[in-house]
């Protein structure tokens, strides 16, 4: 699959496959079973490039393109979806709006630090009682002389526990998505505080946290945009933010494809390899044909940011397809390993703990349905 890829796109890829290779496929058991991660990963991943990757040089960026992009984010997501969060909301959900959206002094002071990675960013959308209905979010903003206070609880925060700074979206004028502003938290200030959740189905290497935001004090500076465009940032950073959803998704289904290939060659059944029966080359060209088609709706995704063209409804695509697709492809993959994909120790079991969140975060797959079917249609089925 390098239809199109250039050398240094190539180069790339190989190079985050080798470094994933040896640096975490080989802990990701432990770092699952521990539910976290070694952190001491994070600096050697920027190292790499992975933080730096779409943030222009001038903030410290490498610049490169989002099918170099979407490339890392597969690596990530063969490897060990956990790091593949950590990397698209510190950088990508988080970077990403500061970039297109922050002043210039906001760039100048978070951007080199996320893309160093010397500073962890977490997206602060969801609440207990918010999820799909981002427009009616409860946490309140009110000024006060210079300055915002904030008070509210966000839920399911990826990094939430690792950041340094949250984006923080809150309500600072009436109801619905136009009172919505954005704000950018350092996590140590007074009155904000961040709980871990633990006990999760998959993604137990990455930190997932409740924050809880009591008389929060942010200058006004700290409003990322202008008051009330905070529901547009959220949306707008939520549709790159599919693309690197699709692209992990890509990375289990093509992690799933390896596994299941080599078990079911190196596996001996009734005399002949897995391999030689019907039924397992079956599932395996499912695999195979799932890993083709979501990777190359994730391209086209990447393609159409790279050449400045709409590419909100192709990120719907991509991220629906191949979440479901590595939920499918992870399945398929543990019926291959029979009783051993059971077991934690194969590779399996994890993909599919994995796939299954992402047919929920970032828009749920019924979401991504809706946006499509308005798009076909004109005519919205949101309530």
């Amino acid at each position: 699959m390098d239809l199109s890829l250039s050398d240094e796109q190539q180069a790339f890829r190989s190079l985050a496959r080798d470094f994933l290779d040896r640096e975490a496929v080989p802990h990701r058991v432990e770092w699952d079973r521990a539910e976290s991660v070694d952190l001491a990963i994070v600096p050697k991943m920027a190292e790499i490039g992975f933080f730096g990757l779409t943030i222009p040089e001038e903030y410290g960026g490498l610049g490169g393109d989002y099918v170099t992009y979407s490339l890392a984010m597969e690596e990530l997501g063969r490897a060990d979806s956990a790091l593949r969060g950590i990397v698209s909301v510190s950088s990508g959900l988080v970077g990403k709006s500061i970039l297109f959206h922050g002043s210039e002094e906001q760039k100048q002071e978070w951007l080199p630090q996320l893309a160093e990675a010397t500073k962890l960013g977490c997206f602060g959308l969801t609440e207990p009682d918010v999820g799909s209905d981002a427009g009616n979010l409860t946490t309140r903003a009110r000024r006060d002389g210079d300055d915002f206070v904030i008070d509210g609880q966000k839920l399911y925060i990826t990094n939430g526990t690792w950041a340094d700074v949250a984006l923080v979206f809150a309500r600072t004028g009436g109801d619905g998505p136009r009172g919505i502003s954005a704000f950018l938290v350092p996590t140590d200030s007074p009155g904000f505080e961040a709980r871990e959740i633990k006990g999760k189905l998959g993604l137990r290497g990455q930190a997932t946290a409740e924050l809880f935001l009591d008389g929060v004090r942010v200058p006004a500076s700290a409003m990322l945009g202008e008051e009330g465009s905070g529901f547009k940032i959220a949306m707008s950073t939520l549709d790159k933010g599919r693309l690197a959803v699709a692209s992990g998704c890509v990375g289990i289904v093509q992690g799933c494809l390896e596994t299941a290939v080599e078990y079911a060659t190196s596996r001996t059944q009734f005399g002949r390899p897995l391999a030689g029966f019907q039924l397992v080359q079956d599932m395996i060209a499912d695999i195979s044909l799932d890993a083709d088609a979501a990777r190359l709706l994730a391209w086209r995704c990447a393609d159409l940011i790279d050449r400045g063209e709409p590419y909100g409804v192709a990120a719907s695509k991509a991220k629906l397809f191949a979440s479901e697709a590595a939920v499918r492809a992870a399945n398929n993959a543990l019926q291959v390993h029979g009783g051993a994909g059971y077991v934690d120790e194969y590779p399996p079991a994890k993909y599919l703990r994995d796939a299954r969140v992402m047919t929920l975060y970032e828009g749920t797959s019924q979401i991504q349905k809706l946006l499509i079917g308005r798009h076909e249609t004109g005519i919205s089925a949101f309530v």
